[in-house]
């Protein structure tokens, strides 16, 4: 036996090689025959699934059967845009001197690691929409990878391998090592690993190299927690409330968490008739758990945990047959999804609040509406709009309309106008002058001239108003030595603060 690593070792040559996700291996094959004949609509695929189902060994099978150069990153290289665009930037746009394409395989696409790979995300999505060579991503999570990411590559799906296909490669591999395994050792190993073929092959080494005796190492495998798939499975289909109570524990899950994946499964193994009940005994579940977060009172989780999963289980009076798929919580891929527009909403509403001096949650619920009005005046809001600050989203959002509208971008640019003029008028006083921008004194004439007829008219009333008062009888004023004769009364001092743009 040798210290080679099996799962190198009887890595596959070639795409008939991996076994398990027969369509799947069709649909990379089809992909890269387009590239064979140019470039596809698609330049990138996201193989994505399970781990150890055999993505990354039909990434390397299909190089190897194509004849392609390969080079691939994964979450030991760093990632940042800066590594993307050098390394797999540069092969995705060079062909190889045979003239053969280069296929750039990206491990772990939906794992990257704060600022240890900031920007990578935005690098990959460069990459495929300008890949002149072939991009294989691979993942374990699809909607881990962000959104435009996946709307610009074709997703593949690997499942996990089912037992006898695992069965099987451990016995050709016991045969090729001339080993002698045991049928039941196979059967525990090949049970064990849940779908994961690496993980049983790493089992299967474990457990042959250096043992003595192959009836003491057969229950010496890898240790693997339950899958969340198999838990909800379990307590949704089985028959005992308290051995549901031990499954929910074995979990590496929250009450918090497996109560939406109870609530997503639910409908898809009760009938109608036990529905309710069903869904009663998770509503008190879900008291249980406002009343943790209130009072942070976590002993209380035992309660929701049996509520949510034994209770949930004796509601049920009949039973479904048949093959169900579960499925993770719809809830989470839609708050996912939402993300950046509540974040938005997040940031205009405090703003709106740190300008009305009330609270994020009172601007939300009673000032949104009333600034959506603002911004559509057409000389209010722009005013306000710069005022704020507010970027395109928030004018969008506060408007009811999408950020791409003819009306948000000119709104935004007038804010920006705005407050480019008041930086200029700010600069200006710093320095001292007086002067004031074109604009602003074309805003200003007609004020003036306003504010003279209106000073006329005053004039005119007061005038009429002295004779009819029989005001004017006495003497007139001399004029002062120091005015003259011909001089007019003194204007008075005009004010030169400079107004602000926002004075309104």
């Amino acid at each position: 036996m040798t210290a080679i690593k099996w799962t190198e070792k009887y890595r596959p040559k070639g795409l008939k090689g991996v076994l398990g996700n027969g369509k799947a291996i069709s649909d990379l094959e089809a992909w890269a025959r387009a590239w064979e004949r140019g470039v596809p609509e698609k330049r990138a695929v996201v193989l994505y699934g399970p781990a150890g189902v055999g993505k990354t060994s039909a990434a390397l099978a299909l190089a190897e059967e194509l004849g392609w150069d390969q080079i691939e990153m994964n979450a030991s290289d760093s990632r940042t845009a800066a590594a993307i665009q050098k390394v797999a930037g540069a092969a995705s746009r060079m062909m190889t001197f045979s003239g053969k394409k280069r296929l750039v395989i990206l491990d772990e696409a939906d794992n990257l690691y704060g600022s240890a790979d900031r920007g990578g995300s935005a690098a990959m999505l460069k990459l495929v929409r300008e890949t002149d060579q072939p991009v294989i991503l691979i993942a374990n999570d699809y909607y881990g990878l962000s959104k435009p990411l996946r709307e610009a590559t074709q997703g593949i799906q690997f499942r996990s391998i089912r037992k006898p296909t695992i069965a099987s490669v451990l016995k050709d591999i016991c045969r090729a090592e001339k080993a002698g395994c045991t049928p039941v050792m196979i059967e525990e190993i090949a049970d064990m690993a849940n779908g994961d073929l690496r993980s049983a092959v790493n089992d299967l080494q474990a457990a042959l190299v250096g043992s003595l005796e192959l009836g003491e190492v057969a229950t010496s495998v890898r240790d693997s927690k339950s899958s969340i798939f198999d838990g909800v499975a379990k307590i949704l289909r089985g028959s005992s409330p308290s051995e549901a109570v031990k499954i929910a524990w074995s979990l590496d899950e929250s009450p918090e968490d497996l109560v939406h994946w109870i609530d997503e499964n639910l409908p898809l193994v009760y009938k109608p008739s036990d529905l309710a009940a069903g869904y009663d005994r998770l509503s008190r579940a879900d008291v249980f758990l406002g009343r943790v977060r209130r009072r942070q009172n976590y002993g209380l989780w035992r309660y929701a945990s049996f509520m949510m999963t034994g209770g949930v289980q004796s509601a049920r009076t009949e039973k479904k047959g048949g093959y169900i798929a579960f499925r993770p919580p719809s809830y989470w891929r839609r708050m996912g999804q939402t993300r950046g527009a509540r974040q938005v909403r997040d940031s205009a509403t405090k703003k709106i609040g740190t300008h009305c001096h009330i609270s994020s949650r009172m601007a939300k619920a009673e000032m949104m509406g009333l600034f959506g009005l603002f911004l559509k005046d057409s000389d209010m809001g722009p005013k306000v709009a710069a005022l704020l600050e507010f970027s395109v989203e928030e004018i969008a959002l506060l408007m009811g309309t999408k950020p791409t509208t003819k009306k948000v971008s000119k709104l935004y640019d007038a804010a920006q106008e705005l407050l480019e003029e008041e930086r200029i008028s700010e600069i200006e006083i710093a320095w001292g002058g007086t002067s004031k921008s074109e604009k602003a004194e074309k805003r200003e004439r007609p004020r003036k001239s306003d504010k003279a007829k209106k000073d006329a008219g005053d004039e005119d009333d007061f005038e009429a108003g002295s004779k009819a008062a029989g005001l004017d009888e006495g003497p007139a004023e001399e004029p002062s030595a120091d005015q003259g004769e011909g001089s007019e009364l003194a204007e008075p001092e005009k004010d030169d603060r400079q107004r602000s743009l926002f004075d309104f």
